[in-house]
């Protein structure tokens, strides 16, 4: 077969980890989930490795994996979050790669990817070889070979790019169309203009390279993949196929391949059941043998390229007018905000740039005193981060040490690698790709900035942060509220820097509603607790100790003390400071336990002010996720104050609330709050409980119709989704058991009937696998056994029919 089919998606999301704790906190925005990290694994990541197809009556037949059937690369950093966050999606991609090497030749789908999205032709000579060395032993490290193919970020490029790529033996990038100048035959004089996307997409082309290297690009087609993009043709997979199958040319003397590369999070994230219009469309193809599906290695190796080209350097795939989106207030932005200007993006870049060579001169000359080579060992450092053993940073610093370094020694080494770690990631380039720079997306990078001035003065006693705000002072906001990015940096950056005082401030003022073990761990912190005296007088505690608070990343650890009273509301106060001798800690716990003991509460609250005078600890302390165990617990006994004023009004006028509705008269505001929160509120309680009371739930469905009451439909479909999950694996647990499956019909029932939609993708996956090797096994047992049985086999049929899933 001579025509070929291969769809990329390039998946990937900004690092959103606070780099103090090396973890992402909770994000509002993202409601119901965690962060937006969970949210789009949700929608797109896990819909992705258990894709549906479909039969005439849209009940699911088959349950397939994506990633086996496309080429794909994951951001080293997203792979990083999914591997701890979602390791159910994280191995299937990882055995989606090992499936499409079976069936493309040996040759698997993954490709990598330049370590954090740099933008490789606007970094200097060594972030760009370290982007692409981290990027291909990340690759190594979690897919287990060698990768043939890297994505350049934003398919950003010049010559130079390129040849770092060939310089570690990768065969083939991708690009846009509209990055290429101009082809030729291969030992022909004669080129070919073909700029303005002219490029024949549907074969390689060969790059030769300034080293004398060469590398193949595949230039995508970028009409199809623009409409896939913005011009919802994943609506359907029939438009789909349609589309692809008329790019083919007939007649025609030669292999084509009509190949489509868009961002991943396409299909399902922002297209929802994209995937499934993509699973579609090549599970038709394949089946109707309209075209082989491959992916760029396998036809490499089949076609090798005929033409070579040249390419359009310093060029993008998402900015019109080069790579100067990520420098230049060049027109490109969202759209969102058409009145704003991107005025900050070049002195973002500069600041930036400022801070890396600032830093350079001084990691070299403290770095040689421990390192033989002070940018080999970053270039190594990756291995350090993908395994943060040990055994991994002894084989390290074997290799790359002067001599054998103290403890002491080994903190600094990793530090001033450290240090570098983050002056990479704060050029990730979503920090330029949106409208203003009080967005999340430069706070981020700003952040990375501020955690390398911050290790910068630990390591070099010099202070490099004044001179740096001050060029992000000549960065202008579009938001009146901060006016240009050093405010930004001062409001939203600075408050977000953790060191190990604020890390036993949230120990301290979290150990006041929790208990901790003797040994804890607190993101990348641990807390090893040495000495604990809580003491508690009605509702006021007291709790005075001292602490070890060890870094997990670097080895650092301080040993401190905490004194801190919590009066049973929402007020907490206390300090922190560093712990001095033994007896002077007995003394002053001593001193303070004596106080409130006797009563005296003003004198504990002075004497805390006057021995922890270092840092203060208030509620503020607690570090996001924290605050919001903290505040449920201090709401725990308000809100069911309001709760039971709220049910008494509900109940009490119950009869005047359901004559007013019967007359067609709107409820009163006072009355329709109260019957709002009593109604969310007994639905979410049903929704979440063991076992499901459907009556009641029934009841209450009937009351927000008849009083036309607001539900909560994203907290209420999250609940239900994880209450259909749970019976779903009760089902696979005990798949025989009739009460199980009598239960879980029931509870599908009364999804039909919710006034809002349920996400059941999860629910249906461990339904299709019991359906896939459980029920063939039972069905003959369900024909010829008991009544039970076969009520069971009924019911088990009826349920697939509910959850529209076929059972043959």
């Amino acid at each position: 077969m001579d025509r070929y089919i291969c769809v990329h998606g390039h998946f990937y999301q900004p690092p959103r980890e606070n780099p103090w704790l090396e973890a992402i906190e909770t994000q509002d925005e993202a409601y119901p989930y965690h962060d937006w990290n969970e949210r789009i694994t949700a929608e797109c990541y896990a819909p992705n490795a258990a894709s549906r197809i479909l039969d005439d009556a849209d009940r699911i037949v088959k349950i397939v994996n994506n990633y086996a059937s496309i080429s794909f690369n994951f951001g080293p950093t997203l792979l990083s979050w999914l591997e701890t966050q979602s390791p159910d999606v994280y191995r299937a991609i990882l055995d989606a790669d090992k499936q499409s090497a079976a069936q493309f030749s040996g040759h698997g789908s993954a490709m990598a990817q330049a370590y954090n999205h740099m933008i490789l032709p606007l970094a200097n000579a060594r972030d760009r070889h370290t982007q692409v060395a981290w990027g291909v032993r990340d690759f190594e490290h979690r897919f287990g070979r060698r990768p043939e193919g890297m994505w350049l970020p934003e398919t950003a490029v010049d010559l130079t790019a390129l040849d770092e790529l060939a310089a570690f033996d990768i065969r083939f990038t991708i690009l846009s169309p509209y990055q290429a100048r101009r082809v030729r035959l291969i030992n022909s004089e004669n080129w070919d203009n073909v700029e303005g996307g002219k490029v024949d997409t549907t074969q390689p082309y060969k790059i030769n390279l300034p080293s004398g290297r060469a590398i193949a690009v595949f230039f995508y087609h970028g009409g199809i993949s623009q409409a896939i993009a913005f011009d919802h043709l994943l609506s359907r997979g029939e438009v789909l196929v349609d589309r692809m199958m008329q790019t083919f040319s007939d007649p025609h003397d030669r292999a084509q391949l009509v190949h489509i590369a868009t961002d991943g999070e396409t299909y399902g994230h922002h297209h929802r059941f994209g995937d499934m219009a993509l699973a579609y469309a090549l599970h038709h193809i394949q089946n109707h043998q309209m075209a082989k599906v491959t992916n760029y290695g396998e036809y490499l190796e089949l076609h090798p390229p005929t033409h070579e080209a040249e390419i359009i350097e310093n060029t993008s795939w998402s900015c019109s007018h080069g790579v100067e989106r990520w420098r230049a207030d060049c027109g490109c932005h969202t759209g969102a905000n058409p009145q704003w200007n991107q005025a900050w993006r070049e002195p973002l870049r500069t600041a930036l740039d400022w801070l890396r060579d600032a830093t350079t001169t001084l990691y070299e000359q403290k770095s040689k005193e421990l390192l033989k080579d002070p940018w080999a060992a970053r270039n190594d450092y990756i291995n350090v981060v993908l395994d943060r053993s040990v055994d991994t940073w002894d084989k390290f610093l074997n290799q790359h040490a002067t001599a054998r370094l103290t403890d002491s020694d080994k903190i600094v080494a990793i530090k001033l690698l450290e240090l570098q770690r983050q002056l990479m990631l704060m050029y990730t380039s979503c920090g330029w790709f949106f409208d203003e720079v009080s967005r999340v997306e430069p706070v981020q990078c700003l952040q990375y900035a501020a955690a390398a001035i911050y290790l910068s003065k630990e390591l070099f006693g010099e202070d490099l942060e004044p001179e740096f705000e001050r060029l992000l002072s000549q960065a202008p906001s579009n938001d009146r509220q901060y006016g240009d990015a050093g405010r930004v940096y001062r409001e939203r950056v600075k408050p977000a820097a953790v060191d190990m005082q604020k890390v036993c401030a949230h120990y301290a003022a979290s150990c006041l509603f929790e208990p901790y073990a003797d040994k804890t761990n607190i993101y990348c912190y641990t807390v090893g607790r040495e000495d604990h005296c809580v003491q508690e007088a009605g509702r006021v505690k007291l709790a005075i100790g001292c602490v070890t608070v060890r870094s997990n990343i670097t080895g650092d650890s301080t040993k401190l003390s905490f004194g801190v009273l919590h009066f049973g509301d929402h007020n907490v106060t206390g300090g922190v400071r560093v712990y001095g001798q033994q007896a002077l800690h007995k003394a002053l716990t001593k001193e303070v336990s004596d106080a409130f003991t006797g009563g005296d509460l003003p004198q504990a609250i002075r004497l805390l002010d006057k021995h922890f005078v270092e840092m203060t600890i208030s509620l503020k302390s607690l570090f996001r996720d924290e605050q919001r165990k903290v505040r449920d617990l201090i709401l725990k006994s308000p809100l069911a104050e309001v709760e039971s004023a709220y049910r008494h009004l509900y109940d009490h006028h119950g009869s005047l609330i359901h004559y007013l509705a019967g007359l067609d008269i709107p409820l009163p505001k006072a009355f329709h709050g109260a019957v709002e929160f009593v109604v969310n509120t007994d639905l979410l309680r049903a929704f979440e409980a063991q076992t499901l009371d459907l009556e009641a739930v029934r009841s209450l469905l009937d009351d927000t119709q008849k009083w036309g009451i607001t539900l909560d439909t994203e907290g209420l479909a999250y609940a239900m989704k994880n209450t259909l999950e749970r019976q779903a694996k009760s089902l696979r647990s005990q798949p025989d058991q009739l009460s199980i499956v009598k239960q879980f019909h029931a509870i599908a029932d009364l999804v039909g009937m919710l006034p809002f939609e349920v996400d059941l993708q999860k629910t249906q996956n461990i339904f299709y696998d019991v359906a896939q090797h459980v029920w063939p096994r039972l069905k003959d047992h369900t024909q010829q056994g008991d009544a039970a049985a076969k009520q069971w086999g009924k019911q088990f049929i009826s349920l697939g029919e509910k959850l529209r899933v076929k059972v043959e």
